[in-house]
């Protein structure tokens, strides 16, 4: 490891809490250069949920790279991105009876982000978005002006702006619906909200500690968006492709957002790959308005279209994957039923432990990483334990990670009650 001390940036963040050189992984296993294998919770934080090296996928590009096919084309025409578009019309957008324009944007979330407030902010003549408390939307400047944490505002070295805060839902308790005061602040002139193009939204903010929009609420912010002139932007990028159940995160709320932005799993190869989808009335761009030199990753295209004719043919891989979801709910609320101050939530094969300090959470991340299990923490104080296992993960798999997230909970548990024991000893 001394070699990515000296040389890498300070900013490196995953290698501190995985601190092993990895060499091989395949499906929802990973090997390092010792030979030792660990189970992945983490799968590349939400690119990866189709596991690592599908074996269908992998072929599908070594036979494109064999051929000689496209790999750079910026915006032009290939056999690769036609062949994506048509099976993401066909097996997508038609069976759920959405219209959607496809933006290729610079192969990172962020740039999607960055894309989608731009051409909100153009159609409407508006410059103001509403984002929400705990959001996260990347860390370029648009897109950073809508991520909510201090952590990260902190980092641009510059103040932001064009962005009003609202509370997510639940952020005020249960018995708030937080959404009382956007549609106050919106019917009133004197609010002080300066009318906004946009309203951005996780329907489950993932970096944010993985808080769940109810349906209803979502339901509800997408008539106020409606009622009051405002594109609605859903930010899919985490959650899509099939994360909570559904290939859309929003599908359960019966949702059209005028704008949705995703990434990560879309090339299902951990290559990347960001897309915006817009209403067509909404394709208001003169070309070349918003481009870069490796929109649309033609190898990304390749991978992508494999996964959509191999997975999204017919129902039963969301139907599995709400399956595993249970099985992963159920256990995680039978491993927090002991403890108190802990608490589960999610949906679908997003879920996640509350342990409402960072220290704890902390403590059974790397215990569980000395056990082979990588997992990692989110939230405002990385508080949460946050289980994203790739969605092709063996039921077996699924048993055994959560055997060993149970052990590192007791003995983080354990060792906190000793730490406590002792400091009521000493002060006494």
């Amino acid at each position: 490891m001394k070699i990515f001390e000296r040389l890498e940036s300070n900013v490196r963040g995953y290698c501190r809490a995985f601190p092993t050189v990895f060499t091989t992984a395949q499906g929802a296993e990973l090997h390092d250069e010792s030979g030792r294998r660990y189970l992945d919770f983490f799968a590349g934080a939400g690119s990866l949920n189709y596991g690592h090296n599908e074996p269908q996928l992998k072929q599908a590009l070594l036979d494109y790279i064999s051929a000689d096919g496209i790999v750079h084309g910026l915006d032009m025409a290939t056999a690769s991105k036609r062949r994506f578009m048509e099976q993401f019309e066909q097996l997508i957008l038609k069976p759920r009876q959405l219209n959607y324009k496809l933006q290729f944007t610079g192969p990172t979330g962020t740039n999607a982000v960055e894309a989608a407030l731009k051409i909100a902010r153009l159609v409407t003549g508006r410059t103001n978005v509403v984002a929400f408390t705990n959001g996260f939307h990347g860390v370029s400047l648009g897109s950073l002006a809508t991520t909510a944490n201090s952590h990260y505002r902190e980092g641009a070295g510059i103040a932001t702006s064009g962005v009003t805060f609202m509370p997510y839902d639940g952020y005020l308790g249960p018995e708030v619906d937080t959404l009382d005061y956007l549609d106050k602040a919106l019917n009133d002139g004197s609010s002080g909200l300066d009318h906004p193009a946009a309203v951005i939204v996780e329907t489950v903010q993932g970096e944010g500690g993985i808080n769940v929009a109810e349906l209803s609420w979502l339901q509800r912010l997408g008539h106020i968006c409606k009622r009051h002139g405002v594109l609605l932007i859903v930010d899919d990028i985490q959650m899509g492709c099939g994360r909570t159940g559904h290939f859309f995160s929003f599908e359960a709320a019966g949702l059209q957002p005028d704008i949705i932005t995703l990434s990560k799993s879309l090339s299902a190869y951990g290559l990347p790959f960001a897309m915006v989808l817009l209403k067509p009335e909404l394709d208001q761009w003169k070309p070349g308005q918003h481009n870069g030199t490796f929109r649309g990753n033609n190898l990304a295209f390749v991978t992508a279209a494999a996964a959509l004719e191999h997975f999204w043919q017919n129902d039963q891989f969301q139907v599995d994957v709400q399956r595993k979801g249970e099985i992963l709910r159920q256990r995680l609320e039978s491993i927090a039923a002991d403890y108190p101050e802990l608490s589960v939530r999610g949906r679908g094969m997003v879920q996640a432990i509350d342990c409402q300090e960072g220290e704890l959470a902390a403590q059974i991340t790397r215990h569980a990483f000395e056990q082979g299990l990588i997992i990692e923490t989110s939230g405002s104080d990385d508080q949460v334990v946050k289980c994203l296992p790739p969605l092709i993960m063996t039921e077996q798999q699924l048993q055994q990670g959560l055997d060993i997230l149970a052990a590192s909970v007791s003995a983080a548990m354990a060792r906190q009650a000793r730490k406590q024991q002792f400091k009521f000893g000493a002060m006494a």
